[in-house]
C-alpha cells in the first residue's frame, strides 16, 4: 500500500500541477474541465499546466506512423477475422496513405482549398460508412447530398465526407486493434453502471494494444515536459475512464512519487459510494463535485499546511473525508484558460447533418458557464441533489463579460458554448444587454428550458 505523506512536497521545491484530459472526449474543442481548473489554480498563484491526450491520441493514430501501425495489425489478421472495414482498408491502403494527412489538415482549417477535391467524391476512398448516403434521394444531377448542401455548401459537404472517411478508419481500429475503440465513448462499457471493478481491472491488466501504446508514449512525453508533482485527471464520462486509468497506471509505473487525483462528472455520479481499494493502486485521491475547494485543501494537505481530516469531499484508500468547508464562490473561481493546449490541432467534424447536432462536433468553441448549478432544479429526470445541479451560484454580468473578453484575447475565437445544464433566462438577458453596451460581438449557444421567459421579441 502506498501512503502519501502530508509533507511530501516540503523538499521538492515549487509544487507543479498538471491537468490531463484522457481519451476519448471531443476532437473539435478541448473539454473545459482542465481549462477551468488551470485558470483557477493560476489565479491562486499555483504553477499549473494542462494537456489534452484525447486529441493527442487521435492525431497519433491518424498520423502516417499510426496508419502504418494500423496496416501492420490488419495484415496479421486471419482471413476469418477480416471485416468489411478491414478488407476495404487493405484494398485502398495506398490511397489512404496519401490522402489522410491532407484530410486532417483540411479538418484543422489549414487547407480550405482541399474542399473542392474532397467534395468531388473522387479524392477519398469511400468505405462502408458511406453506405448511409444511399438512403438519401439523389437530385436530378445524381448527387444524394444536394438536399443538405445544395450547389454552394462546398466546405460543409467536404467536411461531412471527410468525417465519414475518418469514421471508416475508426471502424478499422475497432475491428483490428481494440473492439472497444471509438473517437468518443471509448471503452464506455467498462465503466458505465458497472457493479464491480472487475471488468476494468481485467482490461487494465491486459497487454498494451496500439492505442494503449500511443497513450503511454504521450503520457510519458507530458511528464517529461512538465515534470509535475501532482497530476489531476478528469473523467467527465464513462468513455474517459479506461483512458484515465491507463494514464495513471503509466504514471505509477514510471514516476511513483507523483500524486495522482481523479475527478470529474463520472466520479460525481458513479463513485459517490465507492469502497473499492483497487482503485487506489492507480489514484491517490478521488475528489467529488466542484473541484476548486477540494483541490485547494488537497494542495495544502500535501504541503503540510492542512491535516488529513480537513480534506474536502475526498476519497483516499483509507476512507472518505469531508470537513464540509464552503465551496469557492463562482465569481471567485477564476477565468478558464486554454494556455498550453494545441488549439490549431482540433478537427472540425460534421458527423450528423442535423443543424443542432453539428454544434457538438463542428468548430472550436470557447466554453464558459453562466452560473454554477441549475436555477430550476425540479426536473424529474435529473438528480437534483448533486452539487452541479443543486448549488445555484450566479456570478455578476461584468464578471462573465470579463471572462468572455479574456478568452477572446487568448484564443482569437469569438464563438462560445455555455455549458450550463439550463442557462438562466435573466442572466442571459442581462448578458445580451451588456454585450450590446460594450459593442462586443460573439456567437453563442447552450441548453435552455422551454419557458415563457424566452420569446421572439428583441
Amino acid at each position: 500500500m502506498r501512503v502519501v505523506q502530508r509533507d511530501m512536497f516540503s523538499d521538492m521545491g515549487e509544487l507543479r500541477i498538471l491537468s490531463i484530459i484522457p481519451p476519448m472526449t471531443q476532437l473539435n474543442t478541448p473539454y473545459p474541465s482542465t481549462a477551468y481548473l488551470t485558470g483557477f489554480l493560476r489565479s491562486r498563484g499555483l504553477r499549473a499546466e494542462q494537456v489534452d491526450l484525447s486529441i493527442g491520441v487521435a492525431l497519433r493514430l491518424l498520423s502516417e506512423e499510426g496508419l502504418r501501425a494500423i496496416h501492420q495489425r490488419v495484415s496479421r489478421l486471419p482471413r476469418e477475422q477480416q471485416t468489411a472495414a478491414t478488407s476495404f482498408f487493405t484494398e485502398h491502403f495506398e490511397t489512404c496513405r496519401t490522402t489522410l494527412s491532407p484530410t486532417i489538415r483540411f479538418l484543422q482549417g489549414r487547407d480550405a482549398s482541399l474542399a473542392h477535391r474532397i467534395a468531388s467524391r473522387h479524392y477519398l476512398h469511400e468505405g462502408p460508412r458511406f453506405a448511409a448516403l444511399d438512403h438519401y434521394i439523389a437530385s436530378e444531377h445524381g448527387d444524394a447530398l444536394d438536399w443538405a448542401f445544395g450547389a454552394l455548401g462546398l466546405q460543409d459537404r467536404a467536411k461531412h465526407i471527410a468525417t465519414l472517411y475518418l469514421n471508416d478508419l475508426a471502424d478499422v481500429i475497432r475491428d483490428a486493434i481494440d473492439p472497444r475503440f471509438a473517437f468518443v465513448r471509448y471503452a464506455e462499457s467498462l465503466a458505465a453502471s458497472q457493479p464491480t471493478f472487475d471488468q476494468l481491472d481485467a482490461a487494465l491488466s491486459a497487454p498494451h494494444n496500439l492505442v494503449d501504446a500511443f497513450l503511454q508514449t504521450l503520457t510519458q512525453e507530458a511528464l517529461s515536459r512538465h515534470q509535475p508533482s501532482l497530476v489531476l485527471i478528469t473523467a467527465p464520462f464513462p468513455g474517459n475512464v479506461y483512458g484515465a486509468f491507463r494514464i495513471a497506471q503509466s504514471i505509477k509505473k514510471t514516476h511513483p512519487p507523483t500524486v495522482t487525483v481523479l475527478g470529474g462528472g463520472y466520479c460525481n455520479t458513479e463513485l459517490r459510494a465507492m469502497n473499492e481499494p483497487r482503485v487506489f493502486d492507480y489514484f491517490d485521491f478521488i475528489t467529488l463535485d466542484a473541484g476548486e475547494r477540494p483541490l485547494l485543501a488537497l494542495v495544502e494537505h500535501l504541503q503540510g499546511m492542512r491535516p488529513f481530516d480537513r480534506l474536502v469531499r475526498t476519497y483516499t484508500r483509507e476512507r472518505y473525508v469531508d470537513c464540509n468547508e464552503p465551496d469557492i464562490p463562482f465569481s471567485d473561481s477564476g477565468t478558464p484558460t486554454y494556455a498550453g493546449l494545441p488549439l490549431d490541432d482540433y478537427l472540425s467534424l460534421l458527423d450528423m447533418l442535423n443543424p443542432m447536432h453539428r454544434l457538438w462536433s463542428d468548430g472550436r468553441w470557447n466554453k464558459l458557464t453562466v452560473a454554477h448549478g441549475c436555477y430550476w432544479k425540479k426536473c424529474s429526470f435529473c438528480d437534483v441533489n448533486l452539487d452541479y445541479i443543486s448549488r445555484y451560484d450566479l456570478a455578476g454580468t461584468d464578471v462573465l463579460l470579463d471572462r468572455i473578453e479574456s478568452l477572446i484575447r487568448e484564443t482569437g475565437q469569438t464563438g462560445f458554448h455555455f455549458v450550463d445544464e439550463a442557462a438562466p433566462p435573466k442572466a442571459l438577458k442581462s448578458l445580451a444587454q451588456a454585450l450590446l453596451q460594450r459593442k462586443l460581438d460573439i456567437s453563442w449557444w447552450g441548453n435552455i428550458r422551454f419557458e415563457k421567459s424566452f420569446n421572439a421579441n428583441p
